[in-house]
């Protein structure tokens, strides 16, 4: 499948899902435009820099209305609550985890005071940077999504679980396990126990080789959550494209 395919294809699914949204008659990009435009960047994986030039060079026929670069980068943060849409819908049985994301090098911790991220562990190792919680359903597709910074225990992220009470079961691992609590809908799994757990390490296995979001170059908040929620969106519409399987190297740009 060639770029060009991948891009058509996704254009046509947001679309789709975006029709009752008009253009606003100031804007050059229509919003079905500027969203397709954010799961190109959410694909690639690049800083925005380069993806725009990238965008531009490879793909200006498609989008011959493309604004200036950090208008472009504004209007994305600034819409990225359409990605909404393209969550999915719990199934009997969901599953919860946190993914964490590097931001800095820990050698250049405390050296900006506006510095977004703090230093946590993830897979038994010291990171500067937040933490990725998803919720995904039987099918690996997000249902819901938070993040925090990486010193934020997993705790902290029950509540996205929580709100779907009565409709989900949610597996969890140890360490959403608040004592005192009611569990409410969690199903804490110990480890060896519900095998059903480990489709979420596959999803988050995509996210570092395919996705690239292991070390992602934003340092503002803004930024970063219109990065994420353009991953997720992403991630649903291209397990639609495969079918729901979760082989996603095809759509690597």
């Amino acid at each position: 499948m060639t770029g060009e395919d991948i891009i058509l294809r996704l254009f046509c699914m947001v679309d789709d899902a975006m029709k009752d949204i008009a253009k606003h008659p100031q804007v050059r990009l229509y919003p079905s435009e500027l969203v397709t435009i954010g799961l190109l960047f959410a694909l690639k994986g690049a800083p925005f820099r380069a993806f725009y030039r990238w965008l531009k060079r490879e793909y200006h026929h498609l989008f011959p209305r493309l604004p200036e670069r950090t208008r472009l980068q504004r209007a994305l943060a600034a819409h990225r609550g359409w990605c909404a849409r393209f969550l999915a819908n719990p199934t009997f049985f969901t599953i919860i985890d946190t993914f964490g994301i590097e931001l800095i090098h820990p050698a250049r911790e405390g050296r900006s005071p506006r510095q977004v991220g703090r230093k946590g562990k993830s897979n038994y190792r010291w990171i500067v940077g937040i933490k990725l919680c998803w919720l995904i359903n039987q099918q690996g597709q997000v249902v819901a999504w938070a993040w925090k910074t990486a010193n934020v225990h997993d705790q902290a992220f029950r509540s996205l679980a929580t709100q779907f009470e009565g409709q989900t079961i949610t597996l969890a691992d140890l360490g959403f396990r608040r004592r005192g609590e009611p569990q409410a809908n969690l199903k804490l799994c110990p480890p060896g126990t519900w095998p059903e757990r480990r489709l979420i390490e596959t999803v988050f296995s995509l996210l570092e080789r395919v996705l690239h979001l292991k070390r992602i170059p934003h340092r503002v908040s803004q930024y970063i959550e219109a990065r994420l929620a353009y991953v997720a969106a992403l991630f649903n519409n291209l397990l639609q494209l495969n079918n729901g399987q979760l082989s996603l190297a095809e759509f690597a740009l």
